[in-house]
């Protein structure tokens, strides 16, 4: 990473003390650290400087260091420090930034694009969940010199953060998938929420916003809009919904995708019109949809034995859980099906009304059986008026593991619950 020393060595003149006079890896964990690394001492990371040099750490830069080794840079906020450097960094690549943000299906909408534009690109993506402050910085500083697009998650929990991140990362496209109920706890409404997110609109042009054209909130933006009503730019026709995936028309075009539910068929939409404007074709964009690897725990499915488990069980909103609801509605009514539910969590004040609605739609759908987990379905049970014999609340994951492995004959699961729910661990 020659341009990324170029920076520092401006910034700090580290010509005399970096051998090579290139940067090899940009790392945050001690544990990863190899010869020639940068290695960003962050909160608990001072700890580790001696360790990190003594591999061979080319520099560490720290906000909390005592010694004097000249391969450690001191400055007074070392995440500061990184989201300048990033800001730096991006300024001299030639590279195309697609930044991603919204309430839900900014991961699953990053993967399709990312595997759209692989085609065609180099290519690179948000690893994991690194999309607050902290990760998207570092995720900028890793991108390889030859990188031609980077599709970046931005998330937030609060007013200003976007804005932050938007200035690191000065996209060229971005994306607002929808406005929905997650941070409410923070941010009190769906209007603040909405302003919010929307502070990306100032950092691209309308002619490079896509957002979903549905979305109440978002439908008057200018922008591109995408969505199954007749007023938006990119309108989806003939959706439809199997075992095997979904399948839908735009512009002419058909279009199938091994992933279920109307809100995926949205993301893939996004996925595709991003691919158009970055000139990638019918047949490479298709390739993309084809080969797509999503994050794991976004709707996945895992079979053990008799079991289907659809694993979404990454997170959780009342929009998100209504979607997984009624995608699982349609899919596998050929078998038993179970549809576990845990605790929403970050809803702020009117927590249990949104998990009462949760559950009343559970008890509409097409399931057989409703397990809740957790302290707010348990108050929302309570609540509930009318036949409750399908449903059946536990205190611990352990038991419906044990109930489920009792299950003969083709069963289909569905987990979903927020992230500090880990619904994922009943899979057997």
């Amino acid at each position: 990473m020659k341009i990324l020393f170029n920076i520092l060595d401006k910034i700090f003149g580290i010509k005399s003390v970096v051998e090579k006079n290139e940067i090899g890896h940009v790392v945050m964990d001690s544990r990863k650290v190899q010869k020639g690394d940068l290695f960003f001492a962050i909160n608990n990371g001072n700890s580790y400087i001696d360790d990190v040099l003594e591999k061979g750490a080319a520099l560490v830069i720290a906000d909390n260091y005592k010694g004097n080794d000249k391969r450690v840079i001191k400055v007074e906020d070392t995440i500061e420090c990184m989201q300048e450097l990033a800001k730096k960094y991006r300024h001299t690549l030639d590279v195309k930034v697609i930044a991603i943000t919204g309430s839900n299906g900014k991961t699953t909408t990053k993967d399709m694009i990312y595997s759209v534009l692989s085609q065609k690109y180099v290519t690179a993506k948000t690893m994991g969940n690194l999309n607050n402050h902290i990760g998207v910085p570092f995720t900028i500083l890793q991108l390889d010199e030859k990188c031609e697009a980077a599709v970046l998650e931005l998330g937030m929990s609060g007013f200003g953060e976007i804005d932050l991140l938007s200035s690191i990362v000065e996209p060229d496209i971005g994306v607002i998938t929808n406005i929905g109920d997650s941070h409410l706890e923070f941010l009190k409404t769906r209007e603040n929420v909405f302003k919010a997110k929307t502070e990306l609109v100032k950092y691209v042009s309308a002619e490079n916003l896509i957002v979903f054209g549905d979305d109440p909130f978002l439908k008057d933006l200018n922008g591109i809009k995408v969505g199954y009503e007749n007023n938006n730019n990119y309108q989806i026709k003939n959706f439809t919904d199997s075992d095997e995936g979904l399948y839908f028309e735009m512009e002419e075009k058909k279009y199938t995708v091994s992933l279920n539910g109307k809100h995926n068929c949205i993301n893939t939409a996004m996925a595709i019109v991003i691919g158009k404007k970055m000139g990638v074709s019918y047949e490479e964009i298709s390739n993309g949809l084809k080969n797509l690897e999503l994050t794991p725990m976004r709707f996945q499915k895992i079979e053990k034995e008799n079991i289907i488990y659809i694993n979404d069980a990454y997170n959780a909103s009342p929009i998100s859980v209504s979607f997984s609801l009624e995608t699982f509605d349609k899919l596998y009514n050929d078998a038993l099906k179970i549809t576990v539910l845990g605790d929403m969590l970050e809803l702020g004040e009117k927590e249990i009304e949104y998990h009462e609605n949760i559950i009343e739609k559970a008890l509409i759908i097409h399931t057989d059986k409703i397990y809740l987990y957790g302290e707010r379905m348990a108050k929302a049970l309570k609540v509930i008026q009318g036949n409750k014999e399908k449903i059946t609340h536990f205190t611990n994951k352990e038991d419906i593991k044990n109930i489920l492995e009792k299950e003969h004959g083709k069963t289909a699961v569905l987990l979903k619950g927020s992230r500090g729910m880990k619904l994922e661990e009943i899979i057997r």
